[in-house]
């Protein structure tokens, strides 16, 4: 039996509320009160980092894995495998298949679906949707989207939820597009998207699905419908005869609708709280429909995130002013000052001869003495030791560390200052100086504990590269208070 594994979640720390979207605009918010916020990327985030994180969330083991799809429509290279990156930086093996998969919002349905029927021999497959969704600056769009990412691991042992049922239609009907040298979508107006698009095209392949299942809509436990446009998951639900007690959370007003991710971020939080014998319906619209059913197991309590949906809400740190996201996601042309004016031109070569300890944070143990390095080299640091040639490979990103060392540098030049780093020391050794991020003034100290995360590094604005590498983040201690 094929089925679901496993899931997790990430959701970025930083919210920005639609009171500070609205007063940003022209004219503000005309002394309107606006409820609810959006989960934003900081800037050294977008849908790789979050990718990774999700997948840690979700991934007990890692050896077991055969192969990795990532599903994004804002995935940041055309021409360089982004699923590839996500691997390398979850340390996986490289004998494994990886695959990008985009071009719709049901993008993440559509690599479950193709995951849960291709099976997975000797092995699970990783299935990772992620986002990092920016409009224009006053576009209406800016209060609803949301970045995030969820991942489910899809195998044949201990499976919580088995497919009982999916459906699919491909439907060439545009409801909005992004050519390919554009930077946001053009949509086209909401009542047409409505109307003719999610009520027409759904319902018919939400019906197939049932039938397929041999079960009525009073049979679905949870349901999980799209909405592109506000209020229409509901209408749906409405037609199609659905309990209302059976609508998933929709996190509209806490995250934002994180588009191709957003069905299987709704599934993760379904699936920490389901219990077993329910029936789950998912749904995703975009040039077509997406339609499964699944069913949990008697295994469906036993494998839980270190997170998910609901421990990624907890960590929400609101951003001080709009126009610091503003800057984050790209929309205003900044002045950055002198200090970065240097060419930050990639070795590529160096990054594939490293790839290991650059994108999997892997440096060695001394299988002599059991020293652990980073970087790993020939000879063991370990001055009582010092063999030559007996490091096995470690890897550290999973590992906690502590500050023994830090420093604000309010000179060298950050996108957001001032620039925290320092040494860290990890659990059971290893040393490593290393940028922060996520920072509160005041919320870093020596002994601090931190955890490693997976952000961008540098960008290379002359070649319009990004540039990878691990940062140390605290470890829960800067949890609610202000960016």
């Amino acid at each position: 039996m094929i089925g679901i594994t496993g899931f997790g979640a990430y959701v970025p720390r930083l919210r920005l509320t639609r009171q500070q979207i609205a007063d940003g605009q022209p004219g503000g918010a005309r002394g309107k009160t606006i409820a609810g916020e959006r989960a934003i990327c900081n800037w050294d985030e977008d849908a790789i980092t979050l990718a990774v994180e999700a997948a840690r969330d979700c991934l007990q083991e890692r050896n077991c894995l055969t192969g990795i799809t990532l599903a994004s429509t804002t995935a940041p290279f055309a021409d360089r495998q982004n699923a590839g990156i996500v691997a390398a930086a979850l340390d996986l093996d490289e004998d494994l298949q990886s695959m990008d998969v985009g071009g719709a919002q049901r993008a993440g349905t559509t690599a479950l679906i193709t995951a849960l029927r291709s099976g997975c021999e000797g092995g699970e497959r990783l299935v990772v949707a992620s986002e990092h969704r920016v409009t224009r600056a006053g576009a209406p769009h800016e209060v609803r989207f949301g970045d995030g990412a969820a991942a489910l691991s899809i195998g044949a042992t201990d499976v919580i939820a088995e497919l009982r049922a999916a459906e699919t239609r491909t439907v060439d009907f545009v409801d909005h597009f992004r050519a390919a040298d554009a930077a946001q979508d053009y949509y086209w107006e909401e009542r047409w998207i409505r109307d003719e698009g999610v009520m027409k095209i759904v319902p018919p392949v939400v019906e197939a699905a049932l039938a397929q299942a041999d079960m009525a809509a009073g049979d679905i436990d949870h349901v999980i419908l799209p909405s592109p446009v506000p209020g229409v998951g509901a209408r749906l639900a409405a037609q199609l005869e659905f309990q209302e007690a059976a609508l998933a959370e929709t996190f509209d007003k806490t995250i934002g609708d994180t588009g191709a991710a957003h069905p299987l971020l709704r599934l993760a939080a379904v699936l920490s709280r389901a219990r077993a014998g329910e029936k789950i319906l998912l749904a995703a619209f975009g040039q077509g429909t997406d339609v499964l059913i699944l069913e949990t197991t008697a295994a469906i309590g036993t494998r839980q995130p270190r997170l998910g949906v609901t421990g990624a809400l907890a960590q929400r740190r609101p951003i001080s002013d709009y126009a610091k996201y503003l800057s984050f996601a790209g929309l205003i042309d900044r002045e950055l000052g002198m200090r970065a004016e240097g060419d930050n031109k990639t070795a590529l070569t160096q990054l594939y001869r490293r790839r290991d300890l650059i994108l999997g944070l892997v440096g060695g143990e001394c299988e002599k003495c059991g020293t652990r390095q980073l970087p790993r080299s020939r000879y063991c640091v370990n001055p009582k030791c010092n063999a030559l040639d007996t490091q096995k490979p470690f890897a550290f990103a999973d590992v906690p560390a502590r500050v023994l060392t830090w420093s604000a540098d309010h000179l060298s030049f950050t996108p957001d200052p001032p620039s925290y780093y320092g040494l860290i020391a990890f659990e059971g050794g290893g040393r490593m100086f290393a940028n922060f991020a996520e920072v509160d003034a005041g919320a870093v100290d020596v002994g601090s504990v931190m955890r490693m995360a997976f952000r961008v590094k540098e960008h290379d604005r002359k070649r319009n590269f990004r540039r990878y590498f691990w940062k140390a983040v605290p470890d829960g201690g800067s949890q609610g208070k202000e960016q």
